[in-house]
């Protein structure tokens, strides 16, 4: 059956190899209200709604139980709205220094125009925020044909399959089945799985394996590999049905 479409993720996937805008502004927040996150803790909900990742983040074990010995009670809506708040403005200082595309992007891009397939995107990002990014990519020679936030579906992002659907609605795209959903995070799996799409998740440059292009370069064959295997023993967990080493390797998956 022909590909009519490819939705990519933002950050991790097409933009900000790492995924470290978001990563360091929920670090920076949480530790604002005197909690701070791991890695891992932070790094876990990547890709959801950016309130629905606070939430995830706060019903954590070791978080919320930090929470609350700091405050003696537990977290609630006034705490989310709170941290949200530091959140926010950290994000949008730190986004246009973290908008660099990443490796093959335009290339990947490029072939798919030239084959007739449709880019399309989805993102946890507001549509506030993807109006900073969006120009930024633009100048650097990626522009998707359509751009779904939460905000477009009733803040209802991923996990929910609606995000996706809506790409669909205005690319014209006739069939599911003809699409394939490229992500860096479980909840990208996901959401293609509920949309019932072809799944791919992306190594290199993504949340899952969570290391810079500069540790990447600067870390041992043995290591690096071995931290690919477990982001891709998460990719599989999440039920992704294709992995790729980067973004360079989906035309020939394409193909």
């Amino acid at each position: 059956m022909k590909i009519e479409a490819v939705i990519f993720d933002w950050a991790g996937t097409t933009v900000d190899y790492g995924c470290f805008a978001p990563l360091n502004a929920f670090i920076e927040a949480f530790s604002g209200v005197g909690v701070v996150p791991t890695l891992e803790e932070t790094r876990a909900p990547m890709g959801v709604p950016k309130r629905d990742h606070i939430v995830e983040m706060l019903r954590g074990e070791r978080l919320r139980g930090e929470f609350v010995k700091r405050n003696g009670r537990e977290p609630g809506q006034s705490d989310i709205d709170e941290i949200y708040d530091k959140f926010e403005p950290v994000l949008f200082d730190l986004l246009t220094s973290h908008a660099g595309l990443l490796p093959g992007v335009t290339d990947c891009a490029e072939f798919l125009r030239r084959i007739g397939i449709a880019i399309g995107s989805t993102t946890g990002y507001t549509t506030e925020m993807m109006e900073v990014l969006m120009p930024i990519a633009s100048k650097s020679g990626y522009s998707p044909d359509s751009m779904v936030c939460p905000d477009d579906v009733e803040k209802m992002g991923r996990p929910y399959p609606y995000m996706l659907w809506k790409n669909l609605q205005i690319l014209k795209i006739s069939d599911i089945r003809r699409v394939i959903k490229v992500g860096d995070t479980a909840s990208d799996i996901a959401e293609g799985k509920n949309a019932g799409c072809f799944t791919v998740g992306v190594l290199e440059g993504s949340s899952m394996l969570g290391l810079s292009l500069e540790e990447v370069k600067e870390i041992s064959e043995e290591e690096l590999n071995s931290k690919k295997e477990i982001a891709a023993g998460k990719y599989r967990n999440a039920g992704a049905d294709a992995i790729l080493n980067d973004i360079s390797r989906l035309p020939d998956l394409i193909k």
